[in-house]
């Protein structure tokens, strides 16, 4: 909500995930007793990622409660506002990634346990953008990361470990095909949950903008999405 920052997502620590202390709530109630209810709706419409935002605990109650003040319009608007402010927030951060972003963001990838994959080719990430049919603000996200690609690289290349970007490369198909067959997500939903992934939850925006730059280097360089 506008007036509302409460932290919905805490960082995962070394030994636990993220937890997440917000509330997904509906933006066409769930069931026919719900508010914002519409029967026209498919089950798959009414959980799906369009229709639902996070919310802390009062901002729940308070929209279920008040369904003629917080019609779906206001509500999708209020998400549309949410979203776009971080991405412009990622956007501004992303000139601000350093080793040590991609350090701490890098750590949690490759302790992905991978399938083993052995492609990597160059595909250009306006081809895929366009074959998969991924929207303009995914395309925006995809852009903004492209500034920081080669510093991604420096930072695999000079890393200690010379399978470092094998593995990394490898944890992150390993999610992308647990996102793609287990979760059958797909377009900007599967985009959306790599860039979660490769965030590893975290709320800063530096490191936020920091895993958009490793998975916009994957993206590029991986056999993920269709080519």
């Amino acid at each position: 909500m506008p007036e509302c920052r409460t932290l919905l997502v805490l960082n995962r620590t070394d030994k636990d995930r993220e937890a997440i202390i917000g509330e997904m709530a509906h933006i066409k109630g769930e069931n026919p007793t719900a508010a914002r209810y519409d029967a026209s709706m498919s089950d798959n419409e009414r959980n799906g990622h369009d229709n639902l935002i996070l919310l802390c605990g009062n901002h729940h109650k308070m929209i279920d409660d008040q369904p003629n003040t917080y019609t779906a319009e206001k509500l999708k608007h209020i998400k549309a506002e949410h979203e776009g402010w971080i991405q412009k927030m990622t956007e501004e951060e992303i000139v601000n990634v350093t080793f040590s972003e991609l350090d701490a963001i890098t750590k949690y990838l490759i302790t992905v346990q991978p399938e083993q994959d052995d492609s990597l080719v160059l595909v250009p990430p306006k081809d895929k953008i366009n074959k998969n049919s991924l929207s303009g603000k995914t395309e925006k996200l995809i852009t903004t990361g492209l500034m920081q690609v080669k510093q991604v690289a420096n930072f695999i290349d000079k890393h200690l470990d010379v399978e470092f970007g094998e593995r990394l490369k490898q944890g992150f198909v390993t999610e992308y095909k647990r996102l793609k067959n287990e979760e059958k997500l797909s377009g900007d939903e599967l985009f959306e949950a790599l860039f979660e992934f490769a965030s590893n939850g975290r709320k800063e925006f530096t490191e936020m903008a920091a895993g958009l730059a490793v998975l916009t280097y994957l993206f590029e360089q991986c056999e993920v999405f269709e080519k």
